[in-house]
């Protein structure tokens, strides 16, 4: 635990001048103040002030008392491409009392209570986003400044990541200096997509990374006159950029991982509990699903059918069957190798702090109920009808975001796993199905205008 007297060293030490106090919003957006560093202790003991109702989903109005964000000492990270800042994530309160429609305080009581349970979350996560611009109509296109970026297939591709590797530098750099371990960047497999992979931690580190990681991302790409977009789907054609989470549970006390069972008779490495967190989560998929991918534009991304090969890759890479295997990417959940799962449907336009929160909640319950998940699918589910899909048992996420909030509705286990935020978000999130649905789009102009 850091203590303010040791930071007003690092102050110091790092020449800080100002402080950015963060919070996020329901969606995940990161919120700040900026304050001098004179007013550290004010930071610390009262908190800097918010008018609650200007910000999304926090469940309060123009009458609401003020909202307090107290930083948390042990996120203190130097901003890398801004000399003299530091920002520290915040806790939300009113009253001089935790408030919970806080994704941060909502997720830190989750994993309170997890660790009285005697776990730990530990959850890594794959940052996928494209780098865009927009043209002279105001419409969206890859951000290519050598134009060079045009292959069917770009993933890995040199050029394509040598068109932009002072980008990605500038992002690796940043990350080593705040000692995330950044050890894997790329070219993903749509025209202008990328990744940088960091070490995991445990889920509360690990929300507060991705959250910083989409405003550094940000800020580097403006660099060089590019939007750094985390939104699921930005085109049509492409493949959608997914917030993959690696994860496992480990013992409170000692570290140990507690999905690792080399011994195993299925041949995958994973121990009992970690086939029954499985077991939880697809019990609970459909329901998770509105919070895992949690916007209209999501479900572009959540291919089923014909869909699935439906990009200029040939692949959507987003399964969206409910199912686990092996080491195959067609899966929902993928075991990325012996005590190590991967849950592939999860959306870069997702709160990381909702999502974990309610993630590891339907899998703890599938370890108290023993759910077994049968055996693993090791075939290539992208080739199969979906009535053969069917006739395997394997069922499908929902198709569209009103599905996934009906859902949520009838799932107890994850709706209460949201704590006070549930009406909140079910709100928005029907507010925002029919503003969509209702919403005249191009295409439809374009297809219906004078068909008739």
């Amino acid at each position: 635990m850091e203590t303010r007297e040791v930071l007003k060293k690092k102050f110091d030490e790092d020449k800080i001048e100002y402080i950015l106090v963060q919070f996020i919003d329901i969606n995940g957006a990161a919120k700040v103040k900026m304050v001098p560093v004179s007013h550290f202790d004010d930071v610390i003991d009262e908190g800097a002030g918010f008018a609650g109702a200007a910000v999304m989903g926090l469940g309060q109005g123009p009458h609401s008392h003020d909202m307090l964000a107290r930083v948390d000492l042990d996120t203190y990270t130097v901003i890398p491409w801004d000399q003299g800042i530091v920002r520290f994530a915040a806790d939300l309160f009113v009253d001089d009392k935790p408030y919970m429609f806080d994704p941060r305080q909502h997720l830190k009581k989750t994993l309170k209570d997890l660790e009285s349970q005697g776990f730990v979350f530990n959850v890594g996560i794959e940052p996928e986003h494209f780098l865009v611009m927009k043209n002279d109509k105001g419409e969206i296109e890859t951000w290519d400044p050598d134009q060079i970026d045009t292959l069917d297939k770009p993933c890995y591709d040199f050029k394509g990541i040598a068109n932009v590797s002072n980008y990605l530098r500038d992002l690796m750099d940043g990350m080593d200096s705040l000692n995330w371990d950044p050890y894997q960047s790329d070219h993903e497999d749509a025209n202008g997509q990328y990744e940088v992979n960091f070490t995991y931690a445990d889920a509360l580190k690990t929300a507060d990374r991705y959250t910083f990681f989409k405003m550094m991302s940000s800020q580097y790409a403006k660099k060089y006159g590019a939007i750094a977009t985390h939104m699921a789907k930005p085109f049509s054609d492409k493949t959608g950029s997914g917030g993959h989470i690696h994860f496992h549970l480990a013992d409170a006390k000692t570290g140990k991982n507690l999905f690792l069972d080399n011994d195993d008779p299925r041949g995958l490495g994973l121990s009992t509990m970690a086939y029954n967190f499985i077991g939880g989560i697809l019990e609970h998929a459909q329901a998770l699903c509105a919070i895992n991918s949690p916007t209209v534009n999501c479900y572009k991304r959540l291919q089923i059918g014909s869909g699935l090969l439906s990009t200029s890759s040939g692949h959507t890479w987003t399964p969206a069957f409910l199912s686990y295997g092996d080491n195959n990417r067609t899966q929902m959940i993928r075991t990325a190798g012996p005590g190590h799962l991967e849950d592939r449907t999860v959306s870069a336009a997702s709160n990381p702090y909702l999502v974990f929160a309610s993630y590891v909640t339907a899998g703890i319950d599938g370890i108290k109920r023993s759910i077994d998940p049968g055996d693993p699918f090791k075939g290539n589910l992208y080739e199969l009808t979906l009535d053969e899909i069917k006739q395997r048992g394997i069922d499908i996420l929902p198709q569209n975001l009103n599905q996934a909030i009906e859902n949520l509705k009838k799932d107890s286990v994850v709706s209460d796993s949201l704590g006070v935020i549930y009406k909140e978000f079910v709100s928005l999130k029907e507010a925002e199905w029919e503003d969509y649905h209702k919403t005249v789009s191009k295409w439809e102009i374009d297809r219906y205008l004078t068909m008739f």
